[in-house]
């Protein structure tokens, strides 16, 4: 199978289609005899593949996606610091208040369902301009907003449009670098959902404490909104190869006159209730018939929930307990991401190189997946102590530095269990990973929506010390997941309709 269809005679219709010649620029020199002849698809060095774009151009494309994901994140965390103004303007509990952060975060339950298979339907970039237009026109409707009903109806829709980057930024990166290059790319893009989370509140912290008007804050989202938008519209080009492959398709039966052409994505033919199935249903039944998926989306459900609860456990501590304002208490969020990017570092300097090395031991069979659990199970225990080292710093008698610089080992620990995680998702599932994955993001954001609305009634009667406790009491008795994954996941595999295995290597898959 070859780039372009070189000239050649069908037998049966006993005529000849020619191709003009800036095409046959194009084709091989040795076509493939047993590929179809109308089927068009990538040559070895076409410069219309995503992966043989220059790196220059990848990693710009790298960093955008990276900068729509942060872009959704710090929208979902950056009203945390307006829920006194509008408990003071709208009459309105604290509860209700938090339902600002819980509704943005419960639409990230419904995008990705609907997001991601359009994507691999009509393309990335179409449904990244349609939802960040629409994301954006909601921003505006939430600075205008007249009532907490309208600004709660608003910030749900907004979170599900915003949405779309987790479900495909992802996916882009996965179009444009080989497997080699894709650990790197998938870390440094790793950071920004941890990034958007911590930085959200300072922006909103220091415009409560300049006094300004609370919707100057929905006037900046609608800005790096449109910002984005517009990067997206003037830079971001079409990455997923089906497509790519079927505009390749239509253009040489508009040069060559033959409809014969096709491009392979053009003979798939799904009708509504497939369609339906795939999107709605298959993500599930595939959750709810492995075990090992199972664990691993409660596992990252608890770390994900945990970083929105934060939103309220920390005002608690730095700016009732150490009196701080509320820009500084703001700033209390950032060892999250910073922690994040030290675990990016780690991982680019000592994980992905002996991932690199099991590559070459395995070649050319595929690692196991239990190769990728190595970060978990160092970050587990990680995540745990970060809790307990929070609860008990946490007095107002303690200098706030060492509540603080418990943050910087909880990011830590939030990067490496999503990293390793997810790859382990993606490389056991292989073909379905886009279901299991949507399974994972849609039980992890209930999550994220629901911790938030109990967290201050948690602390409020277990205190900040027993409540950050029981936290990190859970987090300890998940911990053991990963092990229990490396130990027992090849025998789960060999067993699983989904998890394809190759059994001459299942033993020698675990790495403990």
């Amino acid at each position: 199978m070859h780039d372009l269809t070189t000239v050649r005679t069908n037998s049966t219709a006993a005529t000849t289609h020619v191709v003009p010649p800036k095409i046959l620029k194009a084709l091989p020199d040795e076509p493939n005899k047993d590929a179809d002849p109308f089927m068009v698809s990538f040559s070895e060095s076409d410069p219309d593949n995503p992966k043989n774009w220059s790196s220059v151009k990848r990693w710009y494309l790298t960093g955008i996606a990276g900068l729509l994901v942060l872009n959704a994140t710090f929208a979902s965390s950056a009203p945390s610091a307006l829920v006194p103004t509008l408990m003071d303007e709208f009459g309105i509990s604290r509860e209700v208040g938090n339902l600002m952060v819980s509704l943005f975060v419960a639409g990230y339950c419904v995008g990705p369902l609907i997001w991601g298979p359009l994507s691999e339907q009509y393309g990335r970039r179409p449904v990244f301009i349609l939802t960040f237009f629409v994301y954006m026109c909601f921003q505006i409707g939430c600075a205008l907003s007249k009532n907490i009903a309208s600004l709660l109806v608003f910030r749900f829709i907004g979170g599900t449009f915003a949405s779309c980057p987790l479900a495909n930024s992802g996916a882009l990166i996965g179009d444009i670098w080989d497997a080699k290059r894709l650990g790197i790319a998938s870390a440094i893009f790793a950071v920004a959902p941890f990034a958007g989370p911590g930085i959200g509140p300072v922006v909103s912290g220091y415009l409560v404490q300049s006094e300004v008007s609370w919707r100057w804050l929905f006037w900046i989202l609608t800005i790096f909104a449109g910002v984005c938008l517009l990067l997206i519209v003037f830079t971001v080009p079409e990455t997923f190869q089906p497509v790519i492959l079927v505009k390749k398709a239509q253009k040489v039966r508009r040069q060559t006159g033959n409809e014969r052409y096709y491009a392979s994505f053009e003979t798939r033919k799904l009708s509504f209730a497939q369609q339906m199935e795939n999107i709605l249903a298959r993500p599930f039944k595939i959750l709810f018939n492995e075990p090992m998926l199972i664990a691993i989306t409660l596992y990252m459900s608890f770390v994900y929930g945990c970083i929105y609860l934060l939103f309220e456990a920390y005002p608690i501590v730095f700016t009732e307990g150490h009196h701080m304002g509320a820009g500084p208490s703001g700033l209390t969020f950032l060892p999250l991401p910073i922690g994040g990017v030290i675990a990016t570092l780690v991982y680019i300097a000592f994980f992905n190189p002996r991932y690199e090395r099991k590559i070459k031991e395995f070649a050319p069979k595929p690692v196991p997946p239990e190769y990728r659990l190595e970060m978990a199970m160092l970050a587990g225990p990680f995540f745990a102590i970060s809790f307990f080292w929070f609860a008990w710093t946490s007095f107002p008698s303690v200098s706030l530095w060492v509540p603080l610089a418990s943050g910087l080992l909880l990011g830590c620990g939030v990067c490496w269990i999503f990293l390793s995680l997810l790859n382990y998702i993606i490389d056991a599932y292989m073909v379905v990973a886009a279901s299991a994955l949507a399974a994972n993001t849609v039980i992890r954001s209930i999550f994220g929506a629901v911790f938030p609305l109990f967290a201050n009634q948690m602390y409020d009667r277990l205190g900040a010390q027993w409540a950050s406790s029981l936290l990190g009491f859970v987090a300890l008795a998940m911990a053991p997941i990963p092990f229990a994954l490396s130990r027992y996941g090849p025998a789960l595999r060999v067993r699983s309709r989904y998890a394809p295995t190759d059994q001459s290597i299942s033993r020698a898959s675990s790495p403990v």
